[in-house]
């Protein structure tokens, strides 16, 4: 069983920012939510999460909707990284992925060594391990990105969540960090505005527009010159790399 979502409507300040959007995709695969600015991306991200209620539809989890299964559970399967954290407290780097473990303990502690073991695999993955002492605000913006990436692999989700991971980062790191997440055992839905990066790593996408699925599918059945005009209002020219993936190239007006 995996993470759904079916025909969610969501309002928000007196706005439509969600109308009927379904997203069913198969256990392990990576989604990649595109669209511009305001289309829905991050609201349906936090509905997947839990954490706010469409006006309707459901979230399932399995046959499950995710508001009937407690907290501490859900967080064990899902796992969300937002586009924005920050922090006043005075924490190191390995502070801030150990929080990820929070919902394997209970009153009176967790396992410690399977704690450990998890926040060292997540340091590694993320390329943190030798930044684990180092104060979390003193990182860059990037190595922050891929710190908060970090504790939610500690949370040992099967559902990953991911709201423009590569925010912040430099070309290098989000290679890095999109090679990771493609490789690891989870279904992964990350949004997107990379188009070329998402068509490298994604194995489907769902392009949103004023809160709408406008298409869904393969990289290179998605990604048309007349898709992308009619949704970002650009010119380009979509072609194949060496590689076989699909490849946008835009053009000046």
């Amino acid at each position: 069983m995996t993470l759904r979502a079916l025909d969610l409507s969501w309002t928000r300040s007196g706005r439509l920012v969600l109308d009927g959007v379904t997203l069913d995709p198969k256990p392990g695969d990576t989604v990649g939510l595109l669209g511009p600015n305001g289309s829905g991306k991050s609201s349906l991200l936090r509905l997947m999460a839990g954490l706010d209620r469409p006006d309707s539809g459901r979230v399932l989890l399995g046959d499950n909707d995710i508001h009937t299964i407690a907290r501490r559970r859900l967080a064990r399967r899902i796992a969300l990284v937002g586009q924005h954290a920050d922090t006043d407290l005075d924490l190191t780097v390995f502070d801030v992925v150990s929080l990820g473990r929070i919902p394997y303990r209970g009153v009176f502690g967790g396992d410690a060594a399977a704690d450990s073991a998890a926040i060292g695999r997540a340091l590694d993955a993320a390329g943190l391990a030798h930044k684990a002492t180092q104060r979390w605000h003193t990182l860059s913006g990037g190595e922050r990105q891929r710190s908060l990436i970090a504790g939610a692999l500690a949370q040992e989700p099967q559902e990953l969540l991911l709201d423009e991971p590569t925010n912040h980062l430099d070309i290098a790191h989000q290679l890095e960090i999109l090679t990771l997440v493609r490789t690891l055992p989870v279904t992964a839905v990350l949004a997107l505005h990379d188009l070329n990066l998402a068509a490298m790593f994604c194995d489907v996408l769902v392009v949103l527009d004023q809160g709408r699925v406008v298409a869904t599918g393969a990289p290179a059945q998605v990604l048309t010159e007349e898709l992308i005009a009619e949704v970002y209002h650009v010119r380009c020219r979509v072609g194949v790399t060496d590689e076989g993936t699909t490849s946008v190239r835009f053009l000046r007006d």
